[in-house]
């Protein structure tokens, strides 16, 4: 069919004529309402990236002796990450004589809860696995979940502005990135951060090249 016959075509279904594929011979082309072709692909691309945003997990780490400024500090990052639509993985871990005070980790972590029971529910209860209490909290759906009380005006309609234009969003990253089955407890420090922790260490002008 001519350009001039498929303009036509189009004119009279009241429709527009859209080139899918330029590079073909001869060039493939639909007739289709494009207002509509572009709000469905828009919500295709806002379901995507809700999707690609649930399967984050963040990890937040707790002590049973957490200092309240910190556990407000970890807790205002727990409630941006439910927000953007990500899982959050609580871990309180025990070091030494703490575990036989294990009722105080639960305390800690059932608080902590708590307190994101507006924007997330946990998965599970919190079960205590080796040395460790875990629970996995997931986002609550965005209609039954509260406003995020730490996002300003601002904020909230740059975010809004984002989304309609079909940008993903890109939340903060005072916490690192889990996945699902990564294993807790494994250190991710570089070498200068070790080296750094041992300033008097004798070992580290040491040669290692150098035969005894």
């Amino acid at each position: 069919m001519s350009l001039n016959d498929a303009l036509t075509k189009a004119r009279a279904n009241d429709v527009d004529l859209v080139e899918i594929a330029p590079n073909a011979t001869p060039p493939v082309c639909r007739l289709v309402d494009y207002g509509k072709f572009r709000y469905e692909q828009s919500k295709k691309d806002k379901d995507s990236r809700r999707h690609q945003h649930a399967n984050k997990v963040k990890e937040i780490q707790l002590s049973p002796t957490i200092d309240p400024h910190d556990f407000k500090v970890k807790l205002t990052h727990a409630t941006n990450f439910l927000c953007e639509e990500m899982k959050v993985k609580l871990t309180l871990r025990f070091r030494g004589r703490e575990m036989a005070h294990q009722d105080v980790g639960f305390q800690t972590v059932n608080s902590f809860i708590k307190e994101l029971i507006p924007y997330g529910h946990p998965d599970s209860p919190p079960k205590l696995i080796g040395r460790g209490i875990n629970v996995m909290m997931s986002p609550l759906p965005r209609a039954k979940r509260a406003k995020n009380p730490y996002e300003t005006e601002e904020e909230a309609a740059a975010k809004r502005e984002k989304i309609a234009a079909g940008e993903p969003d890109m939340p903060p990253e005072p916490s690192r990135s889990v996945e699902e089955n990564e294993p807790v407890g494994v250190s991710t420090l570089g070498e200068e951060s070790i080296a750094s922790e041992f300033v008097n260490n004798p070992f580290v002008k040491l040669d290692a090249t150098t035969a005894p």
